[in-house]
């Protein structure tokens, strides 16, 4: 978040690592170079021993020939140690690519690691594998070194930390994407306790009570030709809501003396006074 207070020591070191990243572009660095660069920022600004935790083209033994990742980010040291992250490093001139994703995602299944990271040391992307029929990577999170603001790339930074991880950062930043995610959030959005929230308000605004049908239909409206896409696979359920218990509604202290009855319709309106 732009003008976020963070640790100074920190926010030195990020800027610290944005002059050096800058430089490296302007002198159109090599990959071994980048390489070197990104080493120093595991270990300065996210707090790794780049000697312990980062394993150099770790052997990857899939279907085919054996390959190598660039780096495998891991809590303990060994080469049996068990990967976290997957990064595959292009250098600092290459702009990232799909087919850099595709790369590194099948190291990542062939692994049976769950996290991707690709960076060209200016920008960085975060990536969760899902191992479905097919395999899947989602986006997660992405920030660019050199233009983001220090205090967002604090954030940033902080989701793949050493400290962080070891506190299972990765788990809770893939539950809130999920939770997030356009599946979750239109499941949420067409779900009854919604529906009648928004006939509700509708009918307070205009006087109108819509069905829920043509509620939904209107809905589909707004949304993108993908997220109508997704809206179309959900089932959504317009059972009526059962009625709530008839209320009793005293008018003297303490004694029904007289008793007033009132129904209430799935809005939560008094519908029949009697």
């Amino acid at each position: 978040m732009a003008g976020k207070k963070i640790d100074k020591e920190l926010r030195r070191r990020i800027a610290d690592a944005r002059r050096m990243i800058d430089k490296l572009m302007k002198a159109d660095g090599n990959e071994a170079e980048t390489r070197r660069r990104v080493e120093r920022i595991f270990e300065r600004v996210m707090g790794y021993d780049a000697f312990v935790h980062l394993s150099r083209e770790r052997a990857i033994r899939g279907a085919g020939e054996t390959e190598h990742v660039d780096f495998a980010v891991q809590l303990e040291s060994g080469p049996d140690a068990e990967p976290l992250i997957m990064l595959e490093l292009k250098r600092v001139g290459v702009d990232l690519a799909l087919k850099h994703l595709k790369q590194v995602t099948s190291y990542a299944i062939d692994s049976g690691c769950e996290w991707v990271l690709l960076t060209n040391s200016r920008d960085w992307r975060l990536y969760h594998v899902e191992f479905g029929q097919p395999p899947k990577s989602k986006l997660i999170e992405q920030w660019n070194l050199l233009t983001d603001d220090i205090g967002e790339l604090a954030d940033k930074f902080a989701f793949i930390s050493y400290r962080q991880v070891r506190k299972g950062s990765l788990k809770k930043l893939w539950e809130k994407a999920s939770v997030l995610s356009p599946e979750s959030l239109l499941d949420a959005l067409v779900s009854q306790e919604t529906i009648r929230v928004l006939r509700r308000v509708l009918r307070k605004n205009t006087g109108v009570m819509v069905a829920p049908e043509d509620l939904v239909t209107g809905m589909k409206k707004l949304l993108n030709e993908n997220a109508g896409i997704e809206l179309s696979k959900i089932k959504i359920d317009f059972a009526p809501k059962r009625k709530r218990p008839r209320k009793v509604i005293k008018t003297a202290q303490g004694e029904a003396d007289q008793e007033k009855v009132a129904d209430f319709d799935d809005s939560g309106e008094t519908m029949h006074p009697l």
